[in-house]
């Protein structure tokens, strides 16, 4: 790599290379339950070729690797079931803005850059990626990539594998490039193959993606309903036939009586307003951002929505990234609070929205930890949703053993109810099993092929996506 400060075995850099920053990850790095999931070194690539070497590195001295962008992993994906000795392949110094198309609006970014980063970057040229999740201040491109991200503005910028034009992957095996136009039909589109693998198959080391021009306004509001369901109606209504927002979002009555949509004001004891919340945000120029919300409003009066102005829109945007902060406190204080989310199509959403809540309430009453379940729609599309539930209990005697019973149960419950065991969160290693079960056995020995053929060493991530060998 080039120089000695580029590969790191102090303990500091080990330990904030281990795990991600689910709840159960927490409470293992506080426990002090490092040594599974602790790296033997943090590699520092700064370019492709020198991926390729640690890659030449690792199968010479038998080592195993697992990709590392910002950490943010809820889904084990930084936890891999490596056989022996593992590194870390920290991507953070492939940073750079390799090229911007403003005539084909298009940008070529490394999979190091941070979002923030990479909005900064972008905004210097007049254009925004417009890929905003939660996780937005920490992740980085390549784990978006990687991950099959969603923003929280996919209404109207659409998820992250949707902005993907190309990307270049190395694998132990050599390189693979993917994309050359903007569609094609040329075979099977590979980048389909390699959004979502979650460095299973190799390590994105450049994604091209579209990009637009910044907003000029940037609008959010907030409207409530008497119910989830009558609020889901309503979203459903915008999605199919428009005028959809850039954000678009609805609490159930447990998420705005808790006040979670404005996270500022959790513990404050300033309760929402009975019913359901929903915000409606609306970016790009003034003119179609004031046709676009009219049209809208009318569409959500006529379906039973009362609007409540801009400032519960103003305080979603100001918090939208507060959340998870709060785990660290509740964790304090002897609470578990966790989040899993899932997708369906608009007729089976109310009975997987049913199912889920039910298999979390029950389980985690039967062991004695009854819990407050609430849940959002964050993401919709013309034939379905998504779910995003949040489950606060108390931890219980062994609080990762406590949810991991809960979650595999709510895991069942999604598969039943004919939803998607992940919608933006991945599969890492805790949704494996399901994924697997998901796809079916031979769309599961498809992806093993894939997996041998670009790595048949299986020294990249193993047993995240699919169980090692």
């Amino acid at each position: 790599l080039g120089d000695e400060a580029h590969v790191r075995t102090d303990a500091g850099t080990r330990v904030r290379h281990t795990r991600g920053k689910s709840t159960p990850d927490l409470l293992r790095i506080r426990g002090g339950d490092l040594a599974a999931a602790l790296p033997a070194a943090v590699l520092l690539p700064a370019t492709h070729d020198e991926v390729l070497a640690v890659f030449r590195l690792c199968a010479e001295h038998g080592l195993t690797a697992v990709p590392f962008g910002g950490g943010t992993s809820v889904v084990g994906g930084l936890a891999p079931e490596a056989r022996g000795t593992f590194v870390a392949l920290d991507l953070r110094r492939m940073n750079r803005l390799l090229d911007l198309d403003p005539v084909s609006r298009t940008a070529t970014l490394q999979p190091g850059l941070r979002a923030p980063q990479a909005e900064a970057l972008l905004a210097g040229h007049g254009f925004t990626l417009g890929h905003f999740p939660q996780s937005y201040e920490w992740a980085t491109i390549g784990g978006f990539a990687a991950t099959r991200s969603s923003g929280q503005a996919s209404a109207g910028y659409g998820r992250f594998d949707e902005m993907v034009l190309s990307l270049t992957l190395a694998t132990p095996e050599g390189t693979l490039d993917t994309g050359r136009a903007p569609r094609s039909a040329a075979g099977p589109d590979l980048r389909q193959l390699l959004l979502g693998s979650e460095g299973a198959f190799g390590v994105i080391t450049s994604v091209t993606v579209r990009v637009r021009p910044v907003p000029q306004t940037r609008l959010y509001e907030g409207w409530s309903f008497p119910s989830f369901d009558v609020g889901a109606a309503a979203l459903r209504r915008l999605a199919q036939d428009g005028p959809r927002p850039t954000v678009l979002r609805l609490s159930d009555e447990t998420e705005t009586l808790v006040g979670l949509a404005n996270p500022e004001a959790i513990g404050s004891g300033e309760l929402e307003a009975s019913g359901c919340t929903a915000v409606a945000g609306y970016e790009g120029t003034e003119e179609d951002t004031a046709y676009r919300r009219e049209r809208a409003a009318a569409v959500l009066r006529e379906c039973g929505g009362t609007p409540l102005g801009e400032e519960p829109g103003r305080r979603w945007a100001h918090g939208r990234y507060s959340a998870p902060y709060l785990r660290d406190a509740l964790l304090d204080a002897g609470a578990f609070a966790e989040t899993l989310e899932t997708a369906a199509f608009w007729s089976r959403l109310p009975g997987l929205y049913a199912a889920v809540r039910d298999a979390l309430t029950t389980t985690l009453t039967e062991a004695g930890t009854p819990p407050l379940v609430m849940c959002h729609i964050s993401h919709v599309y013309e034939n379905g949703a998504s779910l995003y539930f949040t489950v606060v209990s108390a931890q219980g005697e062994d609080p990762v053993a406590h949810w991991t019973r809960a979650k595999h149960a709510a895991n069942e419950a999604i598969l039943a109810a004919g939803g998607t065991i992940s919608h933006h969160h991945g599969v890492g290693t805790d949704h494996r099993d399901w994924y697997v079960r998901e796809i079916g056995p031979l769309g599961a020995e498809a992806l093993r092929a894939v997996k041998r053929r670009l790595d048949p060493e299986g020294m990249l991530n193993p047993g995240v996506l699919l169980p090692a060998d």
